[in-house]
């Protein structure tokens, strides 16, 4: 199977990354997209565990109602910091039968030959672009095939805006899936998080 990796916190998962993952699953030739939820610093102030659980829970929401996207939390069995290139590896180790492709913003695009392993990343396995405001998809000749730009709907939410919204008591109904804002507001969280910025 052709797999997709899109990648991300998810803290929390909202409109934008459901639409992009619906978008792929249906446009693409992907044949599934794996959101792969991934591990903070665990030694970062204010690290709470909990929240790796409620992540976890909160993408698999999404995932739950779109065929072919699973939620994934295989980052959390490697050691930390995992890097991509670390994580597709372990992954076509373990599931050698699928090819895998990573999901990254046309922001990441333009400092990807900043990441670690970046040409092994392309040619190994593959990369696709969505857009962002404000970025330019460029894909040099020789990455033709291995790089490809999806031209999926650019959706300018941020788990940060969502959160920071939440602490100051506003509606976020249309910022989120239903489901996963009635889990946020039955588990109470990111009610503390202006206080934490604050503290700072």
């Amino acid at each position: 199977m052709n797999i997709a990796i899109f990648g991300g916190t998810f803290n929390p998962i909202h409109i934008g990354h459901a639409i992009l993952a619906n978008y792929i699953i249906e446009n693409t030739g992907i044949d599934s997209v794996w959101l792969m939820v991934a591990r903070q610093n665990p030694l970062k102030e204010g690290y709470d565990k909990s929240y790796d659980i409620h992540r976890l829970r909160m993408t698999e929401m999404v995932s739950s109602r779109l065929h072919g996207v699973i939620t994934s939390g295989f980052e959390f069995s490697l050691p930390y910091p995992s890097y991509t290139i670390n994580t597709l590896d372990a992954l076509a180790a373990k599931f050698p039968e699928h090819h895998f492709n990573i999901v990254i913003g046309a922001d990441n695009w333009e400092a990807f030959d900043k990441w670690k392993d970046c040409e092994r990343i392309i040619h190994d396995y593959g990369v696709m672009v969505y857009p962002r405001r404000g970025y330019e998809i460029n894909i040099p000749q020789e990455y033709a095939g291995r790089v490809v730009a999806i031209d999926a709907p650019m959706i300018e939410v941020s788990s940060t805006f969502i959160r920071e919204s939440i602490a100051c008591g506003k509606d976020m109904t249309f910022f989120l899936p239903h489901d996963v804002y009635h889990y946020i507001k039955r588990n109470d969280l990111y009610k503390n998080e202006n206080e934490e910025k604050n503290s700072k």
